[in-house]
């Protein structure tokens, strides 16, 4: 009889066991989060028409992009995964995302309906993460990460002042981050609804009901 592959944990999954917050990963989550306004200075420059600001604007938004991922390998290979990383990271990628957005909307290079689906997507995961922390903690899934990283590709490319296959390319990467983002988004509300029922409180909760 044949069995599939073996399933290996993520580590991001599992409750953390008494892991500083003090840690390289989460100086690396703080340090995207303090960028998300540099970053956001250098692309609205000069109403962004300033091709020196553009091409700034583009190394700092991909040092953040970059730090995203070696914070998550670090965090991991290193067994310095807590709670603080697992709910500020998704923060941090959302906040880089959304300046990004916003500010390629208000430079005329992204339709303001895109900006606003997207965006409303991330708060509203953001705020169903805190509605369900209480059962438990939502670690970014691995389509969420493939989401962040179709959206930070095309970003990255829109913030580049690029024309012709480039900027078309930029528009097929941005349209699959918008399909991939709202079909993670409808997933996360289906774990947060599996945890809510699953979690130790609900299970305690129930125990005690039926004590009564």
């Amino acid at each position: 009889m044949t069995h599939g592959p073996a399933v290996t944990p993520d580590p991001a999954a599992e409750p953390s066991s008494g892991v500083s917050n003090w840690n390289i990963a989460n100086y690396l989550t703080v340090l995207r989060i303090a960028l998300v306004p540099v970053f956001g200075w250098l692309l609205l420059a000069d109403g962004g028409d300033s091709t020196g600001m553009r091409v700034a604007a583009f190394v700092v938004f991909t040092i953040a992009s970059i730090t995203d991922r070696i914070d998550g390998d670090l965090a991991r290979s290193r067994g310095l995964v807590t709670d603080f990383g697992k709910v500020v990271d998704p923060i941090a990628d959302k906040a880089l995302i959304g300046m990004a957005l916003i500010g390629l909307s208000l430079i005329d290079e992204v339709p303001w309906w895109i900006t606003v689906v997207i965006l409303v997507r991330e708060l509203g995961i953001t705020a169903l993460r805190f509605a369900v922390i209480r059962h438990g903690v939502m670690p970014a899934s691995r389509g969420g990460k493939l989401k962040t990283a179709l959206q930070a590709f095309a970003i990255g490319l829109f913030v580049l002042p690029l024309d012709g296959v480039l900027h078309w390319l930029a528009w097929a990467i941005l349209v699959a981050a918008l399909v991939v983002t709202v079909v993670t988004g409808v997933d996360y509300v289906l774990r947060a609804v599996r945890l809510r029922r699953t979690s130790e409180r609900t299970a305690a909760r129930r125990a005690r009901r039926q004590g009564t």
